[in-house]
């Protein structure tokens, strides 16, 4: 195989190669490590390469292998987290500049777990400055620039975790760890033409990740493709005495045809690429599964009640930053201003999205019908240009599928994948969204659909910086 073979492999590609010895841990670790160095920069997708830990991981893979001790599917593979994520030997920004030098002297709880099955961690991936919870209405939101898709570098990589989907896209790094709270694994995933799957709430400890909502954030991997995606989650997922929200529960699978919902109206407002790609996936759905279409979600104020979770719940996570005045260090001007709009969100609003949530949850739930999926274009649009304000982009870039909400604040899993490409030369995507605990059954059906096409196994054209 030559390099770019190698920076773009699946995990049981790379596993093969390993067992047979034709490849070592240390030499893919230091592939990863050149390319971080090489293209992350271009498209402002890493904070800090971590070599010295990445080389003793990797040799301890190595040691292992050779002992004839493994320790699973991840064993001896390099990956790279979000920002957010402590870990050890390395700063952890949050993506703004005000904790540009802030060091832990542990690790996160997801990332010993992924120590623990011999994966090798070589980065801290950017992201948006405080996982965009002082709102940012423009890509350029963070100390490290603007994150570009490796598609086409004029336009966005996606948010929070612009740097997980963009280092998986460029074959950076084989996985990656994002976070979610409202979009923030979709989008980017969608936006570099990667698989991404947010778990359902609960499912992954997030100790050691900064807090942005309590109640809604989520920790979930972005990789090559559904089968990778689940094969990272299985390690990561469990419960932890240092999160009392995270719970142990089985990976439950399907023994008989999906039966999915199309989310109706959900090409209503899409680019047209976006529109003709949906379609022509749902006829690759329909030959495994049961598809009905026109399900329709109850209308409720789902987008509303995240805003005003994620307003209160951010002030509080970021208080000391806002009542400090150094909120006004960060990079995006929205930003410097937005925390002290969240900081003033009543209280009795607060109260009231939480009150209303569970029979939201309720009747989501009753929607849902006998549904193993719902299924709707991932975003109605392809990656946003970097050069105009979100609120400038429209209506060329339409707004958001209904989906992104509703499945946060219900805390529903969703998995989405590359469904095609667009103008520009952009990916599209397609998302599913499922009940809670329902991942395994979300990743049969994308992994039946990845069977039968390439869109998650193209490459693009991968450029270092003039």
């Amino acid at each position: 195989m030559t390099h770019d073979d190698l920076a773009f492999a699946d995990l049981s590609a790379l596993q093969r190669l390993l067992a047979r010895r034709a490849v070592s841990s240390v030499e893919l670790t230091e592939l990863c490590l050149s390319r971080l160095e090489k293209f992350g920069p271009a498209y402002n997708a890493v904070v800090t390469i971590m070599p010295e830990r990445a080389r003793k991981e990797a040799k301890a893979a190595d040691r292992e292998r050779a002992a004839g001790r493994l320790r699973g599917p991840l064993h001896g593979i390099p990956y790279g987290v979000k920002d957010l994520l402590a870990a050890a030997g390395a700063p952890t920004t949050w993506g703004a500049a005000p904790f540009r030098e802030q060091r832990f002297d542990f690790d996160a709880t997801v990332v010993k777990r992924l120590g623990a099955a011999g994966a090798v961690l070589t980065a801290k991936l950017a992201m948006v400055e405080l996982a965009g919870g002082f709102g940012y209405n423009d890509a350029d939101a963070s100390f490290t620039g603007p994150g570009r898709t490796p598609w086409n570098r004029n336009f966005w990589s996606g948010g929070s975790s612009s740097g997980s989907g963009a280092a998986v896209a460029a074959g950076l790094v084989p996985f990656a760890i994002g976070s979610e709270t409202s979009g923030s694994i979709l989008f980017p995933a969608a936006s570099c033409g990667v698989t991404g799957l947010r778990p359902t709430y609960g499912r992954v400890s997030r100790h050691g990740a900064m807090a942005l909502c309590w109640t809604l954030d989520k920790l979930g991997p972005l990789a090559r493709s559904a089968r990778d995606a689940e094969t990272v989650l299985r390690v990561i997922a469990g419960s932890d005495p240092a999160d009392r929200t995270a719970v142990d529960k089985p990976f439950s699978v399907l023994g008989r045809p999906p039966k999915i919902g199309i989310l109706a109206k959900s090409t209503q407002k899409t680019m047209p690429a976006v529109k003709a790609n949906f379609a022509a996936s749902l006829k690759i759905l329909a030959e495994f599964c049961d598809l009905t279409a026109d399900v329709a979600l109850p209308d409720l104020p789902y987008d509303a009640a995240v805003g005003t979770i994620v307003n209160a719940e951010g002030a509080a996570a970021f208080r000391g930053l806002i009542e400090s005045g150094r909120s006004r260090e960060l990079q995006s001007l929205d930003d410097r201003t937005g925390g002290y709009v969240a900081y003033a969100t009543p209280a009795v609003d607060y109260i009231d999205a939480q009150r209303q949530r569970p029979f939201m949850i309720e009747a989501f739930e009753k929607a849902f019908g006998a549904y193993d999926a719902i299924v709707s274009p991932t975003i109605p649009t392809v990656a946003l240009p970097i050069d105009l304000p979100f609120d400038k982009s429209y209506p060329k870039y339409p707004g958001v599928v209904s989906l992104i909400s509703p499945g946060n604040l219900t805390g529903t899993p969703a998995l989405c994948f590359p469904n095609g490409f667009g103008e520009n030369g952009l990916p599209t995507g397609i998302a599913l969204l499922g009940r809670p605990f329902a991942e395994a059954k979300l990743g049969r059906i994308a992994r039946e659909y990845q069977a039968r096409t390439d869109f998650h196994t193209r490459r693009p054209r991968v450029e270092a910086l003039a």
